[in-house]
């Protein structure tokens, strides 16, 4: 029952590991929950949700997988862990000061020794400094730990360490059609909402009718057109990496500025914008926008709405070649001056709480080149963000 319970977690969206699964069995070994079904419900709360947003998803699942429980055994007698997460177990887990004592090659180094050991290298390594392996503390690889490297054959984040990433990834469109928890961002957005009265005269204009009936001494029917929120916004959205952590409430941004917006268009790039931009993800490989069509298109009167968490390797702004997916050609701080001087109304929205952000130089940075026009993904930080983009 506690496997289920665990997969029942990863599926409904609560970021559960395998280390916090063996905490919670160490837990429960050394009789934390006191053999009572409360007490196991405050042990695997404290032990797996990291997040207080995930409370609640946390709370029903507990419910529907331990309806019915009388009897701490009955959730322990069947306890098992999968093959595939025990491999997991060859991971890298190093303490802060192990992690201290390694030392990042730097941005040159680091892609001459990769082709070193991409020339010398003959098999698969596990463990160690050096190699291109797994569970080892050197630059290249998986499943280890390096203040800076370069990942190779692993499925997702860990540290959010690598500055490159060697694998093909494939992320998903947001979903706009969410509609839990948008009525209060809709609000805020409003804000920003300027109407006018654009394209074919087809309403009733009441008065006037009224007027001209009465100037002229017969029925005089006067059409307007009618009024239509004028404010043009451009919006671009971080995917994939460590904003997999922020996606429901993204995606909740994205449904509610689509339904506020009627001159509305969106674009997707990873951590930091480039030469192309893309509409879908699943193409984001062969339908690329570049991103000086993007300037030359949409004229300076959109305004541009930035949503990520703008945590990354700082080579990622500003090193050529910095990107983790490709070797763009300029920096990408020289993309995000050349956005910003066209579309002079814009901000950022990040979901990282503001009291986290002087600890991140990437956040710094792009703060910075944001001109300050950095807000959180909150409703006050909405509305400072709509007032911004209204002056």
């Amino acid at each position: 029952m506690l496997l289920t319970f665990f997969t029942a977690l990863r599926d409904a969206k609560v970021p559960v590991s395998l280390r916090e699964y063996l905490a919670l069995l160490e837990g429960l070994d050394a009789d934390l929950a006191e053999r009572s079904v409360e007490g196991f419900y405050y042990l695997s709360r404290a032990t797996l949700v990291k997040d207080e947003r995930n409370l609640d998803k946390f709370d029903r699942v507990f419910g529907a997988t331990f309806k019915g429980l009388e009897t701490l055994d009955e959730a322990i007698d069947t306890a098992e862990i999968p093959e595939e997460w025990l491999r997991k177990l060859a991971e890298k887990y190093l303490s802060d000061e192990e992690k201290a004592q390694l030392k990042a090659l730097g941005w040159d180094k680091l892609w001459e020794t990769l082709q070193e050991r991409l020339r010398e290298q003959k098999g698969r390594h596990q463990g160690g400094s050096k190699w291109i392996g797994t569970a080892g503390t050197s630059p290249y690889g998986a499943y280890g730990y390096n203040p800076e490297g370069i990942r190779i054959g692993q499925d997702k984040n860990r540290n959010f360490r690598a500055v490159k990433v060697w694998d093909k990834r494939d992320f998903k469109d947001l979903d706009d059609t969410v509609e839990l928890g948008t009525r209060n961002m809709k609000v805020a957005l409003r804000r920003l909402r300027k109407f006018a009265r654009t394209g074919a005269a087809d309403e009733l204009d009441l008065d006037g009718t009224i007027k001209s009936t009465a100037e002229h001494g017969w029925l005089d029917v006067q059409m307007r057109p009618e009024r239509r929120n004028a404010v043009k916004v451009l919006l671009f959205l971080d995917i994939g990496g460590s904003m997999d952590w922020h996606i429901e409430l993204a995606e909740q941004l994205f449904s509610a500025a689509r339904s506020e917006f009627k001159h509305f268009e969106h674009f997707y790039f990873h951590n930091c914008p480039y030469e192309g931009v893309w509409k879908e993800n699943r193409r984001r490989h062969d339908q690329r926008v570049p991103t000086a069509e993007i300037i030359r298109t949409y004229p300076k009167d959109y305004r541009l709405i930035f949503v990520g968490d703008a945590s990354m390797s700082p080579y990622e702004i500003v090193q050529p070649g910095g990107s983790v997916e490709h070797w763009n050609e300029e920096p990408g701080q020289v993309w995000m001056q050349r956005l910003t001087e066209h579309f002079s109304r814009h901000v950022w929205l990040n979901p990282v709480k503001p009291n986290l952000w002087g600890y991140t130089q990437s956040i710094n940075i792009m703060q910075r080149l944001m001109g300050g026009a950095m807000f959180p993904l909150t409703i006050d930080g909405l509305e400072g963000a709509m007032k911004a983009l209204g002056r």
